[in-house]
């Protein structure tokens, strides 16, 4: 079987399974997803030394994509040739290379977001959020943190509603930070910014910063609001949360919503649920879970909300904590 690039992502998902394929499938177009689709459906029986040579191709080239990130084409070559030899090393930048795209202020990624902050905190809301929606989100959230209030609610709106970018416009920034930094430029045009990429920088702000910016957004856009707001804190975010925040949510959810919303939660959440019960409470909710048997996705994931609504609230008392960026957020 000739292992063309669609039948080797096929394979790939089909490798590490449906939980791990359907996040995949969220960051792909409806396209992509049909014809990945009809390749794992359509797939033969694949021999086992196949698979295994599909995921160390992998695992090699987000190693190499990780190495390029860090410090550019030259510095993944020279680590790769002395883990995998010259020759397989030229074959992964070569496949690489034909793959990548240059991503616009690949320098800025790489500068203190201190410096950053004083050479775009003048400059207008619109540019600031071109520039922080290239950013690393921790860097983004740290500027972001440092603007006047007024600026940070702009700046945090016109990100959140960002699309694409010319780019003439990419260039003509990138322009103004030429003579203290290197840059280059992207001929096609960028998908930047959105909704993801507000809620990333927001989840690494200080608390105060956050609410001044939802509460102003609130007046200015509820529909934007809300939508970032359902979007900083998902279900899965549960294990982030220390055993006393863990409890307190118990406390306030019924045994019969927190069945139907761990039907479809990892491991890892269920266990970490299971774990802040008494034993009793926790063998209630396992039985709870079998009893219900076959469940609409769509209840459950209504469950899991109602349920992220009730951990929202209790943050927003300040009778739980939720990690965030911020000296306000260390624990003591």
């Amino acid at each position: 079987m000739e292992l063309t690039g669609l039948k080797k992502a096929a394979i790939f998902l089909i490798a590490v399974g449906p939980e791990h394929a359907a996040q995949v499938f969220k960051h792909l177009t409806e396209r992509e997803i049909e014809r990945l689709t009809y390749e794992i459906a359509n797939m033969p029986h694949v021999e086992p030394e196949v698979i295994q040579q599909v995921l160390e191709e992998f695992d090699q080239m987000a190693i190499a994509q990780e190495y390029i990130n860090i410090g550019g084409i030259d510095y993944a070559r020279e680590v790769l040739e002395k883990s995998v030899g010259p020759q397989r090393a030229a074959e992964i930048i070569d496949r690489l290379s034909e793959t990548m795209q240059a991503r616009p202020f690949d320098f800025a990624r790489k500068a203190d977001a201190g410096q950053l902050l004083n050479f775009i905190q003048n400059e207008h809301p619109q540019t600031i959020s071109l520039i922080m929606a290239h950013l690393h989100p921790d860097q983004a959230g740290a500027i972001l943190s440092s603007l006047p209030p007024d600026r940070q609610v702009e700046v945090a709106k016109r990100m959140a509603t960002l699309d694409r970018t010319a780019p003439e416009v990419l260039r003509e920034v990138e322009a103004t930070l030429e003579k203290r930094l290197a840059s280059f430029v992207r001929e096609e045009y960028t998908t930047i910014g959105g909704i993801d990429v507000a809620v990333e920088v927001l989840n690494r702000v200080d608390r105060q910063t956050e609410r001044t910016i939802m509460e102003a957004l609130e007046e200015e856009d509820p529909d934007l609001a809300e939508e970032i707001r359902l979007r900083m804190f998902v279900f899965e975010d549960i294990v982030t949360l220390d055993d006393r925040s863990i409890q307190r949510v118990i406390a306030e959810v019924e045994t019969p919503l927190w069945a139907l919303a761990l039907k479809t939660a990892s491991e890892q959440v269920a266990q970490r649920i299971f774990q802040n019960m008494s034993k009793r409470a926790a063998e209630m909710l396992r039985e709870e879970i079998e009893y219900l048997g076959p469940v609409r996705l769509r209840d459950v994931e209504d469950a899991q909300q109602r349920i992220v609504a009730t951990i929202r609230r209790l943050d927003e008392a300040g009778e739980i904590i939720i990690a965030r960026g911020g000296e306000d957020d260390i624990v003591v």
